[in-house]
């Protein structure tokens, strides 16, 4: 199989880490290959929303696997845009990663694909509207896969306490959900191995409040926590503080039952363990 990631960010870098023997050609797109010192074994092209040279849209007409990651702007899809026609010429496996963030705010009860999204925010419309674009271009067989918070190595709760950024920010009823990046990898796999498409969502079995996992990681550090803060007069970003505006704990039920998904790391508990015995935080 020939696979092709447009957007060759922190989850495909470790999806190819981990599955790369899987595929007997990769290739992706960064925005300045010159400038990435991670590209050992991948054909890299440059692209940044327009004007693929001829050598990409080739690799992408070619590839039996297509991984999107490349995140929509207020105009559209940029690879769908880029790229219309070799999409539509040729069946192949499109794996579309995808965010939680389109099912907004459910005030801290459980949801799943089957919920309505409440998309409030532009870059969660803009999300639905890729989606939305993926699935018609591609007849309904791309495979959606909805991340969570993405943690792993070099980003991580052990990480920011280390170098002084981590914060505990309250807000009562507040819970976030997480995916460690090689349970990621993981799904990615499963979805490609997959017959036809669908939407699962990819994140860990327990949503949590976000002071617990810093107070978490740094009971393993051996350090006190930081100072709790009030989420009304935190000082936040305007970027930061819209996180907190979603507040839902998402299922990850479909994705083990139809995909077969078993994740290595059900709880952050799990996934910050094996950072910290791996050297994180040290």
């Amino acid at each position: 199989m020939r696979l092709f990631i447009l957007g060759f960010g922190y989850s495909a870098r470790h999806f190819v880490r981990e599955f790369g023997g899987t595929f007997s050609h990769i290739a992706g797109t960064v925005r300045d290959p010159a400038k990435r010192q991670d590209l050992a074994g991948i054909e890299a092209h440059p692209f940044s929303g327009s004007g693929p040279d001829r050598g990409t849209v080739e690799r992408v007409r070619d590839a039996d696997v297509l991984l999107v990651s490349i995140p929509p702007g207020s105009a559209g899809d940029p690879a769908i845009m880029a790229f219309a026609e070799v999409l539509a010429g040729r069946h192949r496996k499109v794996i579309y990663l995808s965010t939680i963030g389109v099912y907004g705010d459910h005030g801290g009860a459980w949801v799943d694909e089957s919920t309505p999204p409440q998309a409030t925010l532009d870059r969660t419309r803009m999300r639905l509207a890729a989606e939305q674009a993926w699935t018609e271009t591609t007849r309904g067989e791309v495979a959606i896969l909805r991340l969570a918070g993405i943690y792993g190595p070099g980003r991580n709760a052990l990480a920011t306490l280390r170098v002084g950024s981590a914060r505990r920010i309250i807000k009562p009823g507040q819970v976030f959900n997480r995916i460690h990046v090689d349970d990621i990898a993981g799904a990615i796999m499963a979805a490609v191995r997959h017959r036809g498409g669908g939407t699962w969502n990819v994140c860990d079995d327990e949503p949590a409040p976000p002071q617990d996992v810093i107070a978490y990681a740094a009971k393993l550090m051996g350090i006190a926590p930081p100072t709790e803060e009030t989420f009304e007069t935190a000082e936040m970003s305007a970027m930061a503080r819209s996180f907190y505006a979603g507040n839902a704990r998402v299922s990850n039920a479909r994705a083990k039952r139809d995909l077969g998904v078993v994740f290595a790391y059900p709880t952050y508990r799990h996934g910050l363990d094996a950072l910290w015995d791996a050297g994180e935080g040290r």
